[in-house]
């Protein structure tokens, strides 16, 4: 899997995109126990196909144990939010993206372009972190997916019905700062290796839904995080590695209060050396499997 992808997968605001899953998924589930409180650790996909099935039973009385629901963002559908956040980080019109592309770049992304019906008027004014989102996102609409049926909104939903409260671990705006403060040469990265994975989706998609649905977390943190670690380390740092550890820093927190919390976070967050579980471990607390 490409730079683009990885990077994608790790946020909320990206499209962490999804194919049907099988009859008998079991996506992974952790508890986490403090003295007085239990922690559930639930890996999410953010935008689904609305006939998807995911809900298990073990899920389900996980989900319905719990006081109160945390994911990573809450204002995820603030359209009026995102839209200023566009407007002031993500567009550079006296800077056209062509500008900061080699010939090869443009060649690129103008192909791109043209298979997803876009114009070159329409990507130039963007910064490059922007137009890498857009080029993400173009297809998966196309294809049948919708944020709506996504695991965070769907989940956020039914705490909504069945009166828990709702809190996240970071806002909109830390979201889009991730993008936004990337240094220009990782922003132009991102843009060209999103380039190069657009047209590879269905198969990506369904090795990472593979994996997903079966609990696979050795072979989904190789889809996910893996090459973004090892190629883009700092890159990795900022999206991941820090965003973990203060996730890790915040359950630790609600350990030593009382009652029953249902985390549920991206997949890409739950997985592999540097995962919150690793984090906890790391300060002697234990994340079990269910």
């Amino acid at each position: 899997m490409g730079f683009g992808r990885k990077l994608v997968a790790g946020l909320a605001v990206c499209a962490a995109l999804v194919m049907a899953l099988p009859a008998a998924a079991e996506p992974a589930l952790w508890k986490v126990q403090g003295p007085h409180a239990t922690v559930y650790l639930f890996g999410t996909v953010h935008v689904l196909r609305p006939a998807v099935r995911w809900r298990t039973p073990k899920i389900d009385a996980a989900f319905k144990s719990a006081n109160v629901l945390y994911e990573e963002i809450k204002d995820g559908d603030d359209q009026a939010t995102m839209q200023a956040l566009v407007a002031k980080y993500g567009l550079d019109p006296t800077h056209p993206i062509s500008t900061k592309l080699t010939e090869g770049g443009q060649a690129k992304l103008a192909a791109t372009e043209a298979s997803l019906g876009l114009t070159p008027a329409q990507i130039e004014p963007l910064r490059p972190w922007m137009a890498a989102l857009m080029i993400s996102v173009i297809p998966v609409i196309k294809a049948g997916y919708d944020p709506k049926s996504g695991v965070d909104n769907v989940l956020k939903a039914d705490a909504a019905a069945q009166g828990k409260p709702l809190e996240a671990f970071e806002t909109l705006g830390q979201q889009v700062g991730l993008f936004a403060n990337l240094p220009q040469p990782l922003e132009v990265e991102f843009l060209l290796s999103t380039v190069d994975d657009a047209a590879k989706g269905a198969t990506l998609l369904d090795q990472l839904v593979d994996a997903w649905a079966a609990g696979d977390t050795k072979k989904l943190e190789a889809l996910l995080n893996g090459d973004l670690k090892d190629t883009y380390p700092e890159l990795y740092r900022i999206v991941l590695k820090d965003r973990n550890q203060g996730f890790a820093d915040r359950i630790e927190t609600l350990l030593k209060g009382e009652g029953t919390i249902f985390v549920a976070v991206g997949a890409a967050h739950l997985v592999g050396p540097d995962s919150v579980q690793a984090d906890l471990a790391r300060h002697g607390i234990a994340a079990v499997r269910q």
